[in-house]
């Protein structure tokens, strides 16, 4: 047989001198053996934005519609289920915060800047006890990884009276070995204003 501009591959080669094709591969369809995938995906942090605003905002109505004490623990929930702070320290860096009680490394120390009422952070007055009302934010930019992820932009907060406060915020999520995904990073401060 004679071909003529052509370019036998090796796998053609094989087939062409045996009349046979090779073996090939199994068919992705159908796979033989247990895959493990645990790479975040964009829309997987995406719903860990929105779900931290929607915990933000279940807890300030929380403490409208009721008291601290039912506002704390939603927010130990929230904490508990979407912080890495079963994994080690987080890196939180909280808005409104100064001096040594800055960052936020513990669960204890993140609960109180939430809902306040603790002796040990006595400046905390409870940033999720505000009136809260809406919830927005926008990425400049998402840095995915295999199981973690970063992200930078803002969240834009609304409250009762129509009031907007927005930050710039840096999140960093980890997805754990039970496919949840945690927050391991959050960094939130006010825009600078040059003036």
């Amino acid at each position: 047989m004679r071909l003529t501009g052509f370019v036998a591959t090796p796998l053609l080669t094989l087939f062409l001198v045996t009349g046979t094709a090779a073996h090939a591969a199994p068919s992705p369809a159908a796979p033989t053996e247990p895959v493990f995938n645990n790479n975040i995906t964009l829309e997987e942090v995406r719903a860990a934005q929105q779900a931290w605003g929607e915990a933000l905002l279940n807890i300030s109505q929380t403490h409208r519609n009721s008291n601290q004490r039912r506002a704390r623990a939603v927010a130990e929930r929230v904490i508990d289920s979407a912080y890495a702070y079963n994994l080690g320290p987080v890196l939180f860096k909280p808005t409104l915060t100064h001096g040594e009680q800055t960052f936020r490394t513990t669960r204890e120390g993140a609960l109180a800047y939430f809902v306040g009422g603790n002796r040990n952070f006595p400046n905390d007055s409870g940033f999720a006890l505000k009136p809260w009302d809406k919830f927005a934010y926008q990425n400049a930019a998402v840095f995915i990884n295999g199981n973690t992820a970063l992200t930078t932009g803002n969240v834009m907060l609304t409250d009762t009276e129509g009031n907007v406060t927005t930050v710039d915020k840096t999140w960093g999520f980890k997805k754990d070995e039970k496919g949840q995904v945690r927050i391991v990073l959050h960094h939130s401060s006010l825009p600078f204003s040059p003036q």
